[in-house]
């Protein structure tokens, strides 16, 4: 409760610096609300309790102010913020007293924060013009509201992080997937000249043009697979189904492409 009244106070004031807190009570919830707007470097806090001794610790903590109960009437005008907490059975905080200190302060609007069960402030303040009146249930309902919008963050985050990742991994095998394959052709530049070389001197010496090339498809073709069919027949034995739909998903037509284009090379030369 004491961090969601503070909340409500920074969305509702632009700036804490700027405004005067009246904390009524100095009990454990006071001194978390206080604690709250030290950090927030309110302008001025001032503190009405009962018991002066209990309410002067916790003012020279937070750098307080501290008046008695009775007080209130007088000082009530110079709040922008009322934020009360106490164990009293009625109400100290009525609404003729409200209208006093709206008129005193012009109808500056005043926030009042009744965290206390029974409550502290009369309802009937609520109804007054300038007078913005927020109590417990108040409270549970912007703390509901709050937690709601955390775990819509929460989901909203998490897509992100899921898509980004998935993106990212997508970029990575790609970058991975060209240096693969910028090997894979220098390799297949290497087997190719080799097995060109020797299909030359075998025509050279007089054999037979169309088996020549269709030996030289059949070892082409059988070199250049070599290595992704023993990638798809390990993953196989492993069991690795992801390693084996990614190994064929790689670039298409690894056995056929190269027989296929030998092989219309052969016979557009027969």
């Amino acid at each position: 409760m004491a961090f969601a009244a503070c909340t409500l106070a920074r969305q509702i004031f632009e700036s804490l610096s700027s405004v005067t807190v009246l904390l009524v009570g100095a009990g454990e919830t006071i001194e978390l609300v206080a604690r709250h707007l030290r950090e927030h470097h309110v302008r001025k806090m001032v503190i009405a309790n009962r018991t002066r001794e209990r309410a002067q610790a916790l003012a020279e903590e937070v750098g307080a102010e501290v008046i008695a109960l009775s007080d209130i009437d007088e000082r009530l005008k110079e709040a922008d913020i009322i934020i009360s907490s106490t164990a009293s059975p009625l109400p100290i905080i009525g609404k003729g007293m409200v209208e006093r200190a709206l008129k005193a302060r012009r109808n500056q609007p005043m926030l009042l924060v009744d965290i206390a069960v029974p409550r502290d402030v009369e309802p009937e303040v609520g109804k007054l013009a300038n007078a913005y009146l927020y109590s417990v249930d108040d409270l549970q309902n912007i703390i509901q509201h709050n937690l709601a919008q955390r775990k819509a963050a929460a989901v909203q985050a998490e897509s992100i992080v899921e898509q980004e990742t998935s993106e990212f991994m997508a970029w990575l095998r790609a970058q991975s997937a060209s240096e693969t394959i910028r090997e894979y052709r220098s390799q297949s530049e290497q087997v190719r000249e080799e097995l060109t070389a020797k299909a030359l001197a075998a025509l050279e010496q007089g054999g037979d043009a169309q088996e020549i090339m269709q030996d030289l498809a059949r070892k082409l073709t059988n070199r250049l697979i070599h290595a992704p069919t023993k990638s798809l027949q390990q993953a196989a034995r492993d069991g690795d189904d992801e390693r084996l739909a990614y190994s064929a998903q790689q670039p298409p037509g690894w056995n056929s492409a190269p027989f296929s284009y030998f092989q219309d090379r052969v016979n557009s030369r027969l």
